[in-house]
């Protein structure tokens, strides 16, 4: 296996800092994040984050992006990206700066789902979306990847292989992603797997877990999934590693570890840490 960081977990680095830190802690590699976003100070993962490319200027930024990645030892197994399949031109963006920076894929979301619009009819008109995503990969010879996330249409890794069924794996791919998993989507880390097949295209780490709240009207209790450190959420990385090398996975794990504040030098370090022993 191989190892980065999505960035988004490292708001308070500077991608110069983040490129030395993770260099140093000895990751393989380095997934940025990248999005217009609104300012915020203190900086935090979704507001201000410093290690966060604008998409605005991503295309002339992505050189910069490509050569300062390459002094530091590190690749760029993919890119964190915020477009989505119902705007294309945002996509085009995202994947011309992809290119131009050596990354081999990106993530491209697919809509949200909340319960309010038939759902069948959202995956139909998203999978017409995707067949323009698709060639927008092709053309610029990069991979789109969805990521299996709670709150969207494709939770579950069965989801999100049915949305993909019928596309070329070279042009588009999965995410998965246990941490989300815990939250909505949970199936057998095997089964996923062999599910996704040839659609497997990267391994998002972390982890979250389900807490009491409260109490309903109803006297019943209330629960609430929220992330929790690696050491110490739902998710059993020891089983997802063992059916990763099942269906023959040997390619990038990226951490994305949301634990507020702490030592983030120390708590990257120990990820790595922690998932080497895990993964042996």
């Amino acid at each position: 296996m191989k190892y980065a960081v999505f960035t988004v977990s490292l708001p308070t680095w500077s991608p110069e800092q983040a490129l030395t830190e993770l260099r140093d802690a000895g990751y393989d590699g380095i997934e940025w994040r990248v999005t217009d976003q609104q300012a915020a100070d203190p900086p935090s993962f979704w507001a201000g984050n410093k290690c966060t490319w604008p998409l605005s200027s991503f295309i002339a930024d992505a050189p910069q992006i490509k050569a300062m990645t390459a002094a530091a030892g590190l690749a760029i197994p993919s890119l964190g990206t915020y477009v989505n399949c119902e705007n294309l031109g945002a996509v085009e963006i995202a994947m011309q700066g992809a290119a131009l920076a050596g990354a081999p894929q990106l993530r491209v979301g697919v809509p949200n789902y909340n319960g309010s619009v038939s759902y069948l009819e959202l995956r139909k008109q998203a999978r017409a979306q995707y067949q323009e995503v698709a060639k927008l990969a092709k053309k610029y010879g990069v991979r789109a990847l969805i990521e299996i996330h709670m709150g969207n249409i494709t939770p579950s890794a069965s989801a999100a292989a049915a949305f993909l069924e019928g596309f070329d794996p070279q042009h588009v791919g999965v995410i998965h992603d246990a941490g989300n998993m815990v939250y909505e989507g949970y199936e057998h880390y095997r089964l996923g797997l062999e599910v996704l097949g040839a659609f497997l295209g990267h391994v998002h780490i972390k982890n979250s877990a389900w807490r009491t709240v409260g109490q309903r009207a109803n006297h019943s209790v209330e629960w609430q999934a929220s992330f929790a450190p690696l050491r110490e959420g739902s998710v059993d990385f020891a089983a997802l590693f063992q059916a990763l090398r099942a269906v023959g996975y040997d390619g990038w794990l990226s951490f994305e570890d949301f634990t507020p504040g702490g030592d983030l030098q120390a708590r990257v370090r120990d990820n790595l840490a922690y998932i080497k022993e895990l993964v042996g």
